[in-house]
């Protein structure tokens, strides 16, 4: 993403200072609005009149629950641990439950609860790990009205506790066995949730049972452990800090021992997209400070999506988590390595669809082409489906429904990108967060889902922008798609208007749609699929505009989530949910589990289909695992009692990623697509997409290509290669099986088949 320092920018910052200097407050939804130009398009910088933004659960406005150390960063608050500031419910003013894996947390008064838990309950369509309170880390007495957030890094937070005599801070995060606390105004007090058994007492290390769960405690050197029915306390020698790591097993309480003073402060991920060789590497490094002695490594606990992508050593111990067993490594980083599955604008040319009557269902497209206003999801969903539509205009030569369709979207955005109208953004300042209003789904007030409603802008964006790029020049109005992009996944971590990638969890390897995490069972995720649109509209966008930060942002983002979602919502290897479950896939992530169901209906079809839509160029990825399409499937018509209804056209588009012939005689046995379609697809793209799979075959993923913007399809005897160059000169693609393929600028290019 460009840096946000151009000078609009700059003379909103000045206008924000001079405001602050007169004493002034701008009141959200007040007489005082204004407009912010961002190029031809702008936004507002308060709701409109009667709109609301961040509330909690009985209406009333909330603000981020931050020490003063971070009051000026802007908060990240869709991630596991949004609950330490954003406040949903007003009786519980620390925390609810936090799934870090292997740990969970949850602040109380008293300090923090932790837990791990290797039993997974099944119930029917769901399955989770609870939190259950092994250990409370705290002090003696502290008895703080609320907890905050102190700091963050990209997957580790510290929550903060005072109570006017006591203070206590606890750094926990992702794949971290320990917990690193530091306290002032009295001892250190542990209490126990049941009576601790003792497995060693080595003064300042104390090894305990509790719940069948084995911990070591460690306090400064030269200081110990006493034990007192529940409760564990030490005077620390008259220090301020402590930790406490969860054990794979008693054995590992010397290994664990050798870090129990390197205290990690911050946590980073870097990513690097090595275009010529088609891969993407990780690499997710701890920052960590020696309290005592000189020993600055420590240990962490990697997600099967990342254990299985990474060459570096790893130790014999697991741990037990809802995503699968978590691998043990004995160092401050790591790094993964993956290929990368292009995405394309439009499926390749080819001799499948008739193109008489191809033509006939993408004139009927443009002809009721414009954009009618709701919210930004449903508005969002118009704009894709148009999209969608635009290529197979373009590679069919129906030039004029392309442009009808392409100034019907552009007519749409910039009624949306234009501040004062029936459909405008809005900018929090407080949240540091821009909304859409018509708000949906808790956009605003729950600050959920932003990454799912923006990603339609910016992938129908990027359309736009490969056929009129100086409509999406940062001057025109691509600067109010970067808003967007800069709201829901911000590369900047030095940002102050908007957070480090607000949704996606990097350790996690996967995206978070609450916005409060106000759930006992922690954050969670439904449509996987909606939020990989975003990531696929960030890789045509960058290279529509020539933005190689965003293009290789968004393949990092894709990379990561496409495997995520092959390990956790479709359990693809078969090795991650829980042994006695009896679904294939997952409509939702929860951060204790997974279910089986979505929000709004228990019918099969929507939950096979959530984590499908919309099926775009930037679908091909879940074509790595076929077979497990089948077995999806399979569940789904057996679920259903039969073949699907009325989400027929979404599942039969997915069942061609696997078995196209199959995808065919559905269509074609229903009468060619009866009824009418998913709101955000039409008969034109259904029907372009299963013949041209019929025609090319599947998506074969083993073949990469040293372009984001190629992809390879076969139909088991020969193999079509096909790409598209969004640059001003000629570009030779070269495929992982050394075919290549020349690309005429602007434009995309199909051989073989």
């Amino acid at each position: 993403m460009r840096p946000l320092t151009h000078p609009r920018r700059l003379a909103l910052a000045l206008t924000a200072a001079a405001t602050a200097v007169a004493g002034l407050t701008l009141i959200p939804g007040s007489a005082t609005a204004a407009e912010v130009p961002v190029g031809s398009g702008s936004y507002s910088d308060t709701r409109p009149e009667g709109a609301l933004g961040p509330t909690d659960a009985d209406g009333n406005p909330v603000l981020p629950q931050v020490t003063d150390a971070v009051a000026d960063q802007p908060v990240p608050t869709n991630d596991w641990w949004s609950s330490l500031v954003f406040k949903r419910y007003a009786d519980i003013p620390h925390s609810q439950p936090m799934y870090g894996h292997p740990l969970s947390y949850q602040a109380v008064a008293g300090g923090l609860e932790v837990g791990y838990q290797t039993q997974a309950t099944v119930d029917g369509a769901g399955y989770n790990y609870p939190h259950v309170a092994d250990l409370t880390l705290g002090l003696a007495g502290l008895d703080s009205p609320d907890t905050k957030a102190d700091s963050w890094s990209d997957w580790t937070v510290t929550p903060y506790w005072e109570d006017g005599s006591r203070t206590f801070r606890a750094t926990i995060g992702h794949g971290s066995p320990f917990v690193y606390a530091e306290g002032t105004g009295g001892a250190a007090e542990i209490t126990a949730g049941a009576t601790p058994e003792v497995f060693a007492d080595e003064g300042s290390t104390l090894g305990v049972t509790v719940n069948g769960r084995d911990y070591a405690l460690f306090a400064p050197g030269g200081s110990g452990w006493t034990v007192s029915g529940e409760t564990i306390s030490s005077d620390l020698g008259g220090n301020d800090y402590y930790s406490v790591a969860v054990l794979p097993d008693q054995g590992a309480l010397d290994l664990y021992a050798q870090y129990a003073y390197s205290f990690v402060t911050g946590s980073t991920v870097d990513w690097s997209y090595d275009e010529a060789g088609g891969r993407m590497s990780a690499t997710y490094t701890l920052e960590t400070e020696a309290r005592e002695g000189e020993e600055t490594g420590t240990i962490q606990a990697l997600y099967p999506h990342q254990w299985q992508h990474t060459g570096d050593e790893l130790t014999d111990y697991e741990y037990t988590s809802p995503r699968g067993v978590m691998r043990v490594r004995d160092g401050a980083s790591f790094t993964t390595t993956q290929d990368v599955v292009g995405v394309l604008p439009t499926l390749p040319e080819s001799g499948g669809p008739d193109q008489a009557q191809l033509a006939g269902m993408v004139n009927e497209v443009a002809a009721d082409a414009a954009v009618e206003f709701g919210d930004t999801y449903w508005s969002g969903k118009q704009f894709g489906r148009l999209a969608q539509v635009v290529g197979i205009a373009d590679q069919i030569g129906e030039t004029a429904a392309r442009d009808t369709l392409i100034d019907a979207m552009k007519a749409g955005f910039e009624e949306w990108f234009t501040a004062g109208g029936a459909a405008e953004f809005a900018y929090d300042a407080e949240w540091r967060t821009l909304t859409g209003y018509p708000a949906s789904y808790g956009s605003d007030q729950e600050l959920n889902d932003h990454h799912f409603h923006y990603s339609y802008f910016v992938y129908a964006a990027a359309v736009v922008a490969q056929y009129d790029p100086e409509w999406a020049a940062e001057s025109a109005w691509g600067g109010m798609v970067e808003e967007l992009i800069g709201d829901a996944a911000n590369p900047a971590r030095d940002d102050d208007r908007y957070p480090f990638l607000r949704g996606f969890d990097v350790y996690a390897g996967h995206s978070w749609a609450a916005g409060h995490q106000g759930f006992a069972a922690g954050n969670n995720q439904e449509s996987s699929s909606e939020s990989v649109n975003l990531s696929a509209g960030l890789i045509l966008w960058g290279s529509a505009t020539g933005d190689t930060e965003l293009r290789d942002l968004g393949v990092y983002l894709l990379t990561t989530e496409s495997e995520a979602i092959r390990q956790y919502w479709f359990d693809a290897d078969e090795t991650n949910f829980p042994a006695d479950y009896q679904h294939n896939t997952l409509g939702m992530v929860w951060g204790n589990g997974g279910a089986h169901s979505t929000w709004w209906t228990g019918n099969p079809e929507e939950i096979h289909g959530i984590n499908v839509l919309p099926v775009t160029g930037g679908s091909l990825h879940l074509a790595q695992d076929k077979d497990a399409i089948i077995r999806n499937l399979e569940e789904m018509v057996e679920e259903n009692g039969g073949p699907p209804v009325e989400w027929k056209d979404i599942l039969w588009e997915f069942q061609a990623l696997a078995d196209p012939a199959a995808a065919r005689a559905a269509y074609d046995g229903d009468g060619g697509g009866s009824g009418e379609p998913e709101a955000g697809e039409s008969w034109a793209h259904v029907y372009h997409w299963i013949y041209t799979l019929d025609a090319v075959g599947a998506p074969d993923t083993s073949v990469t290509a040293d372009s984001p913007t190629a992809a390879a399809f076969s139909d088991g005897s020969s193999t079509t290669y096909t790409a598209h160059n969004h640059g001003d000169s000629e570009q030779t693609v070269t495929f992982s099986d050394g075919t290549t393929l020349t690309v005429p600028p602007h434009s995309s290019a199909t051989q073989g088949g």
